[in-house]
């Protein structure tokens, strides 16, 4: 198949629908956005479409282009991801974009949701208490990333030396990562584009490639997933992922 054909076989499976021809004001750029995206970024590397669109929904959250969010949250369900795998695809994100800008993807989702008839809110996810929630954050962050966050910031003054690393176990590595939903392999995959995505956090990006090789990615499976997020993100943020971490994905 010619790239024309291949878009408009993953734009039947994805929308449910056909891509532009002549129709609309601006033909010409969404033939262009079609033919590359599903015509060409979407069949290189060995991610499946489960994978491609949770990577797309993410960049899409980062970015707060909440139409698009839209779209792909609906080719999500119509490809078979399920409501909480894109409910915590979405959630994650808090951590590293903050919580105004993930309610504003959750709002998105949920009307997509609603729209599809899927009732909220969906099932409990949690699996923390406020007993061991330092704990079981902790039993996830340390085998990975180990303790030197805390080390790294003792300087800061008073309470914050502590509260500082302890939030960022707590916050990110129990209340989010340890909810059900998603495997650990798929949330740092996902956590690396998330972070390529918001730009100018490099330190942050190697970290979260090597976090991932880690948990069970392969480099090529890095590499697929931060060049199927570059139609979304743009060249610039692709090349800077890809030269921060070249020493761990490089052959």
């Amino acid at each position: 198949m010619d790239r024309i054909e291949k878009c408009r076989e993953k734009f039947e499976k994805l929308f449910g629908g056909k891509p532009t021809q002549n129709e609309g004001n601006d033909p010409e750029f969404m033939r262009i956005l079609q033919r590359f995206i599903f015509g060409e970024a979407s069949y290189v590397g060995s991610l499946d479409d489960r994978l491609r669109e949770l990577v797309t929904i993410t960049v899409l959250s980062v970015n707060q282009t909440l139409p698009q969010l839209k779209a792909h949250v609906g080719a999500c369900l119509n490809i078979g991801v399920s409501p909480a795998e894109i409910r915590e695809t979405v959630y994650q994100c808090a951590p590293f974009i903050g919580f105004p800008k993930t309610l504003n993807a959750i709002a998105a989702t949920d009307e997509v949701f609603e729209s599809k008839g899927i009732a909220l809110p969906l099932q409990n996810a949690e699996t923390v208490t406020e007993d061991d929630r330092f704990e079981k954050g902790l039993d996830l962050q340390r085998p990975v990333y180990g303790d030197e966050i805390k080390d790294r910031y003792a300087w800061l003054p008073g309470e914050f030396a502590e509260a500082t690393p302890r939030f960022l176990t707590e916050l990110c590595f129990s209340d989010f990562m340890t909810r059900k939903g998603l495997d650990g392999k798929t949330r740092e995959l996902l956590t690396v584009v998330m972070l390529a995505a918001m730009g100018g956090a490099d330190e942050q990006v190697r970290s979260h490639v090597d976090g991932a090789l880690k948990t069970g990615s392969t480099k090529e499976e890095i590499v697929c997933a931060l060049v199927h997020a570059m139609p979304y993100m743009g060249f610039p943020r692709l090349f800077n992922a890809l030269n921060c971490a070249k020493e761990l994905l490089s052959e």
